[in-house]
């Protein structure tokens, strides 16, 4: 790749990603304050959000991974110009999401009586089950915000749901607050509190980014409809396809961590509650690769619907070199204020010596973590996603998880092997992904410099 494209490659690449990235950091940034706030509670509380957690955003993830076909499905279709199908996607878009919000909710719902029968300690299960209904509620607003924000992303315009995040993340710190302590003349509702922040933030979120959307003269041209009578079974197919694997994709990725999480229960409070910590902080630099990771979906499906491979090879190799440049001092970072960072949540010297610990781990899965999310955005733009789910179930959930428990228990390494484990199943996942986007791509150009191609379904 010349040095020129290069610059030019990473200059697009980043207008697109960085908004995404500060989106991204401001939805982890609220997490990073959750847990600092609800740790000044103590240990127990800072445990029951962990615990909580771990299973909702598994779901939450899914959901995600399910309003993500919007994106790379706009973008082929703005490289070739055709809104009438571009709005053909973000009316079947958006029933799909919504219904799928619905689904998740429910299931999450029924699910949650389970804790008490998953050998995690007592005090922390009763404050984790209504603490998890709370912010269950919130599942449906975040997925009629991701219709559309996904939809907008998908032509290239990132900054907007940037702007309406970070205004309701800061919403959202503030009502921790008021909430969570009892200031302003509220009760002090403790962990609950946390919740009731989430749900009010993300019904705001959702309606600021629906009324941006319709009222917006960029928007106007395309005439978005929500009419269940336009739905075509082709069309739903073709984006189940897409989002369902990558709703799997986060699963196996997310739930790996999350089952993490119930095994560190299994060793004790402090464990989890380090864990809760460490995973915490990874998750901020795990969030803005995301960021890359959706400039690199949108970048490449652009060039795809242009029929550009060489441009397409260009734009994903150019979002690898930096993703790879960013996680390299995200890893730096954590292992130089390992000890300092983990003082941010808690006081507990027993936990922050662990996390700091732990912390170490995270500073060297850095890289293999964000190849494997840049990865998966590049190879989601080009509408690759049953192989990519494929790598992440076997790295995870065949590799890393039971490497992970053989670690912690058998070979009695506790807390700190289990994350031997994550970094395992992450490093296969990364260098799969990055093969598999490379010879995939390889093989397009190949065909497209003979003949014509269609995009891998």
């Amino acid at each position: 790749m010349a040095l020129l494209n290069f610059k030019d490659n990473f200059s697009k690449t980043f207008d697109l990603a960085y908004p995404v990235m500060l989106s991204q950091l401001g939805q982890v940034l609220v997490g990073v304050a959750d847990s600092m706030m609800v740790g000044r509670l103590g240990a127990e509380p800072l445990a029951a959000a962990s615990l909580a957690n771990s299973i909702f955003f598994v779901v939450l993830m899914f959901g995600i991974g399910v309003s993500m076909a919007i994106t790379p499905l706009v973008a082929m279709a703005d490289g070739n110009k055709n809104f009438k199908k571009i709005a053909s996607i973000f009316n079947h878009g958006f029933i799909i999401n919504m219904l799928t919000g619905v689904m998740l909710f429910l299931l999450i719902v029924f699910f949650s009586p389970m804790l008490n029968y998953m050998n995690q300690p007592e005090e922390v299960v009763v404050l984790a089950i209504p603490y998890l209904a709370i912010i269950t509620l919130s599942l449906l607003p975040f997925m009629f915000f991701q219709t559309f924000r996904q939809f907008a992303e998908g032509l290239s315009q990132t900054k907007q749901a940037m702007y309406i995040t970070l205004l309701c993340n800061g919403l959202n710190v503030f009502l921790n607050w008021v909430l969570i302590y009892g200031n302003l003349g509220f009760p002090a509702m403790g962990l609950n509190g946390a919740g009731w922040a989430t749900l009010i933030s993300r019904v705001l979120m959702g309606l600021i980014m629906a009324y941006y959307v319709i009222k917006s003269k960029r928007y106007k041209g395309f005439q978005l409809s929500y009419g269940i009578k336009k739905l075509n079974f082709p069309m739903v197919s073709k984006m189940l396809k897409i989002g369902v694997p990558t709703g799997f994709q986060y699963i196996f990725e997310v739930g790996a961590f999350s089952t993490a999480a119930i095994m560190m229960g299994w060793i004790g409070v402090n464990a989890l509650a380090a864990h809760q910590i460490a995973i915490n902080l990874a998750s901020v630099s795990y969030m803005m690769a995301s960021g890359l990771s959706a400039a690199a979906m949108v970048r490449v499906g652009n060039q795809l619907g242009r029929r550009d491979i060489p441009s397409l090879r260009d734009a994903g190799f150019t979002v690898f070199v930096m993703v790879a440049i960013f996680m390299s001092i995200s890893a730096v970072i954590f292992i130089l204020f390992r000890e300092y960072l983990p003082s941010l949540y808690i006081d507990d010297l027993e936990v922050i010596r662990t996390s700091a610990t732990l912390l170490v781990i995270a500073g060297f899965f850095q890289l293999s973590d964000g190849v494997q999310v840049v990865g998966l955005g590049a190879l989601r733009g080009m509408s690759d996603v049953k192989v990519p789910t494929i790598v992440t179930l076997i790295a995870y959930w065949v590799i890393g998880l039971p490497l992970g428990y053989f670690f912690s228990f058998t070979l009695g390494m506790q807390e700190v092997g289990i994350w031997y484990g994550l970094l395992i199943g992450l490093t296969v996942t990364g260098i799969l992904l990055l093969y598999r986007f490379h010879t995939l791509s390889k093989k397009m150009l190949n065909t497209h410099q003979k003949s014509d191609f269609s995009p891998v379904l």
